[in-house]
């Protein structure tokens, strides 16, 4: 069996990657790594993503391969420098970062591209990640993050749904989520917007499935 390793800064990370693995490749064996005090480290210490941050990653990563990990997942993306130096000194296994996925399955696919976020910077963090050819349209479904921390899911998706709308009448073909959180919204999107929708832990999903068979890093 398949060993992967799913490392979260965000308590509500968890649940949809896990999800997707038991609806989508349901024989991996998963871990998952908590560490709910990496984001707010970050926000509070005001030196970015420094060297200690950077120790903090390769220690996660350690352990994650130390029982046995044949790939690794991190689904927090504020901290892409640190997943990409854990890559390099894990080459002989996957090591994603959350959007990376879903941003190669975009550059794939043809016409405007919306890009939904419920938290504002990663409407700022993320559009640089793809590449000039893909053709953006971003909006912010304000109050979902709230919605979702209330435990108001309905809302929560409802809100998303509504932005899908809106970014298929600024003549968008399709649409992707840009965070974990999102991807419980993925159905009410397609239902509300009649476009195909992308999340990141599905395409995530897919892609592990496909490194790990292929025994590519």
């Amino acid at each position: 069996m398949t060993r992967i390793a799913l490392i979260h800064a965000l308590s509500h990370s968890v649940a949809p990657i896990n999800e997707a693995f038991a609806r989508d490749w349901p024989e991996a064996v998963r871990m998952n790594l908590l560490d709910d005090s990496l984001s707010a480290d970050l926000a509070r210490n005001g030196k970015g993503l420094d060297d200690a941050m950077h120790e903090r990653f390769q220690r996660l990563a350690q352990y994650a391969v130390d029982t046995g990990a044949q790939g690794i997942l991190f689904t927090c993306s504020a901290f892409g420098p640190c997943i990409e130096a854990v890559a390099r000194r894990h080459a002989g296994i996957p090591v994603l970062k959350p959007n990376e996925a879903m941003i190669d399955e975009a550059v794939q696919g043809q016409g405007r591209l919306g890009l939904i976020a419920t938290f504002a910077p990663t409407l700022a963090s993320m559009p640089p990640e793809f590449p000039s050819e893909v053709a953006l349209e971003t909006a912010l479904a304000e109050g979902a993050l709230d919605a979702l921390n209330a435990g108001d899911t309905q809302h929560h998706d409802a809100l998303i749904a509504a932005q899908a709308v809106a970014l298929r009448e600024r003549g968008c073909t399709r649409i992707a989520l840009a965070q974990f959180s999102m991807a419980r919204a993925r159905a009410a999107c397609e239902a509300a917007s009649g476009l195909p929708v992308l999340t990141t832990v599905d395409s995530a999903v897919r892609a592990l499935r496909r490194r790990t068979a292929s025994g590519s890093a």
